[in-house]
């Protein structure tokens, strides 16, 4: 009796320890399962956030080309064939030299505010709030759109990268907005509270369609929204836009403001 019931012990024993085995087996393989998909999720990121880098950069350059191009190129064309025209007359001669003074100088204003505009250390210098309403201001001088800009709460300075990687979402989508929008009006608003920084940018143009954006195989349909969500993701904000057709276009950011740098001072 003794030894059938060491067996029936051995047996349980030995099933238990089997059972316990295949338990560890399968957490170690649960376990290796999960470290290779979230090896293959940090590579994709990873690879991503390159790709969205390298969109960025591409597209920056894209935009110093075409303003230098539209702008700053068309004046000084102008200025040149003012000058080429120029008769040797004192009252023409004293106007149409005048005249290219103004045309030169204008250009060399619009290269300015190109460089300060695209300058990662006047961003800085500036603050993220001055230097969006510059660019607002610059907006605002070409007569084409009409800007508003209103700041609530008390302002704070953020860390250096946030703020950059913020003011580069707000003039992605000011160029949109000159691109794509035909607005006539543009608002953006900066709320400070609540433990954030809220960014609200609104337009009264035409709106589009967001849906495609759904779409993972129209990828080339709103490059410029997918670098600004981009962005924001790369600093932990979230980013929201809401457009239709008709209705113009609200785009929010929203960042946590809980961990400001030492050197955190109000805006003016």
């Amino acid at each position: 009796m003794a030894e059938k019931e060491l067996l029936i012990l051995i047996i349980s024993v030995t099933i238990i320890l089997l059972l316990l085995g295949l338990f560890i087996l399968i957490l170690f393989v649960f376990y290796q399962k999960r470290l290779l998909i979230n090896k293959a999720k940090l590579e994709k990121l990873q690879s991503e956030t390159l790709k969205s880098q390298l969109e960025i950069q591409e597209h920056t350059l894209k935009n110093i080309s075409q303003e230098i191009h539209d702008n700053v190129g068309q004046v000084l064309t102008l200025a040149k064939l003012n000058l080429a025209t120029t008769v040797i007359d004192e009252v023409t001669s004293a106007e149409k030299i005048k005249t290219s003074q103004h045309l030169i100088g204008k250009a060399i204003q619009d290269l300015r505010d190109l460089s300060r505009s695209l300058n990662t250390d006047y961003v800085e210098e500036m603050g993220l709030l001055r230097a969006i309403e510059y660019e607002l201001s610059l907006l605002k001088k070409t007569g084409a759109i009409e800007t508003g800009f209103s700041i609530n709460g008390t302002p704070v300075r953020l860390e250096k990268q946030k703020e950059l990687i913020l003011f580069r979402i707000v003039q992605e989508a000011i160029h949109n907005v000159i691109r794509h929008a035909d607005a006539s009006v543009l608002n953006t608003a900066i709320v400070f509270g609540n433990g954030q920084i809220e960014i609200a940018i609104n337009d009264n143009g035409k709106g589009f369609n967001l849906a495609p954006l759904n779409n993972p195989d129209n990828s080339g349909f709103g490059l410029g929204i997918r670098n600004m969500h981009a962005r924001a993701t790369l600093i932990g904000a979230k980013f929201f836009m809401d457009s239709k057709p008709g209705t113009g276009t609200k785009l929010n950011l929203q960042l946590p403001i809980n961990n400001i740098t030492d050197e955190t001072t109000p805006e003016n």
